[in-house]
């Protein structure tokens, strides 16, 4: 079989601005000639094994990261967008795609950029307060998807965040558990913790040096909102710093990822790196073990271990996702080439729907994509009780997986035949860009296929997507 060919010229090119080197420099260390690096850089040659053996003994660079990241989300992102309605007539093919995010990934990114800002123009102009006339109704980027993007396209892993909250977990006294050694730097800072019967979560009051954590919501709820206040106070130059970096357009925006950062830091103290890492790989990811060992939820886990993602310590790429019961993703993060729906729900043939009618219960499932890419799939319901009678039930169901490769390293893939042929189920992004012309799901027809239409027969579907 033929070795793919590596082109990441703007990784190279950013690798080298990152050391402060100039290309002649660059080019001396890696033992290439210097044309050979401008070409590299600008994607007319793909990265010799010359420059990745170089990569690594002159710079101990991870050379993974080459092949991982940017390009493939922002191709995925793309073609979602361009099956808008909109460019009806013009769908450039794949292959332009993944030029524009290797050779322009900023132009790319404006032009998804430019394309959210259409459709949240559209939708405020199809609004009531639109409707009506308000006049402080105004458009304005979505401070919550430009969040959600910025730890997108960082593989969901924010390696100073990260390694200050293993360090913190780390350098706890012995013996003493991680919400009373949170206490403990919170009562060096004159700060009091109290618990009380309310259904809000956490509650600071910075006049008074007091944070209230309700002691209805459950064990692991209590100690990750501990941490994140104790991120919150402890932890601020940092997060700010990681806010300049983000740049982000809204004072909303960046409120949202500060937030989003003591979340992380949260996270990553109730299961530091290595540790979790190492556990993780002994249990074989089994969620309920390493919840018990971690007092985490099967939730936090889940999403940890979509972060593992550190440079020169990576886990196994994991996406994890939760939905509600309508259907709609309300969070995701992918280290994997497997990209989610952007606008709209996800394909309903994925199991992450089914497990709503079987709660308690963990659902497998072996899956394959359009682009022929297999994964195995874990599904299972959350509920959020409101803590007292009365109170609303919030109900998510979370899916995490891998690409089938990783399989066996997973306690829940034992006994799945993964080299039998039909054990794959098809599943794709959204039904706008998915290719396959025979689904039973489908909702609307794929807008890169043509269609032919016979008035006097009927199938599964009033049409017939043309191979």
């Amino acid at each position: 079989m033929a070795t793919q060919k590596l082109y990441a010229g703007v990784k190279l090119r950013e690798l080298r601005q990152r050391l402060g080197m100039t290309q002649k420099d660059f080019a001396a260390k890696l033992s290439v000639s210097l044309p050979y690096l401008n070409q590299m850089e600008n994607n007319n040659r793909p990265v010799s094994s010359t420059v990745l053996l170089g990569l690594v003994q002159e710079f101990g660079f991870d050379v993974t990261e080459l092949s991982s990241g940017d390009g493939e989300r922002m191709v995925s992102d793309m073609r979602e967008a361009l099956a808008d309605p909109v460019f009806a007539d013009t769908q450039p093919p794949l292959a332009d795609l993944r030029l524009a995010a290797s050779n322009a990934p900023t132009l790319a990114r404006a032009f998804l950029e430019l394309h959210r800002a259409y459709r949240q123009t559209h939708e405020r102009l199809a609004s009531l307060d639109e409707a009506l006339g308000r006049e402080d109704a105004r458009v304005q980027s979505s401070p919550w998807e430009e969040v959600r993007d910025f730890f997108h396209y960082c593989d969901n892993y924010i390696d100073a965040v990260d390694r200050a909250a293993e360090s913190f977990a780390a350098t706890r006294d012995s013996g003493k558990s991680l919400r009373d050694a949170a206490i403990q730097a919170l009562n060096a800072r004159r700060i009091q913790v109290e618990f009380t019967a309310s259904q809000t979560f956490r509650q600071y009051d910075a006049n008074s040096g007091v944070l209230r954590i309700s002691s209805l919501a459950p064990d692991e709820t209590q100690t990750f909102q501990i941490l994140l206040q104790l991120a919150l106070i402890t932890q601020d130059k940092l997060l700010e710093a990681t806010l300049d970096f983000a740049r982000f357009q809204t004072e909303e925006a960046r409120a949202i990822a500060k937030i989003g950062l003591a979340n992380y830091y949260a996270g990553a103290a109730l299961m530091p790196y290595g540790a979790f890492l190492q556990a993780a790989q002994d249990h074989r990811h089994d969620l309920e073990i390493l919840s018990h060992h971690f007092a985490a939820s099967v939730e936090q886990v889940a999403h940890r271990l979509s972060t593992l993602q550190r440079p020169g310590h990576k886990g196994i790429p994991f996406f994890f996702v939760r939905v509600d019961q309508a259907g709609t993703i309300t969070k995701r993060h992918s280290a994997t080439r497997l990209q989610f729906a952007r606008f709209g729900g996800a394909c309903p043939l994925w199991n992450v729907h089914r497990a709503f009618e079987t709660p308690g219960r963990f659902l497998r499932q072996l899956a394959e994509t359009p682009d022929g890419v297999k994964y195995f799939c874990l599904a299972r319901d959350v509920s959020k009780p409101g803590g007292s009678f009365g109170a609303p039930v919030r109900r998510f169901a979370i899916g995490l997986g891998c690409e089938v490769a990783h399989a066996d390293a997973l306690v829940y893939a034992d006994g799945l035949d993964i080299s039998a042929k039909g054990t794959f189920e098809p599943i794709g992004i959204s039904c706008r860009i998915c290719e396959r012309a025979e689904c039973h799901q489908r909702s609307v027809p794929p807008l890169e296929r043509r269609l032919r239409i016979d008035e006097n027969a009927r199938g599964t579907l009033p049409y017939e997507v043309l191979r």
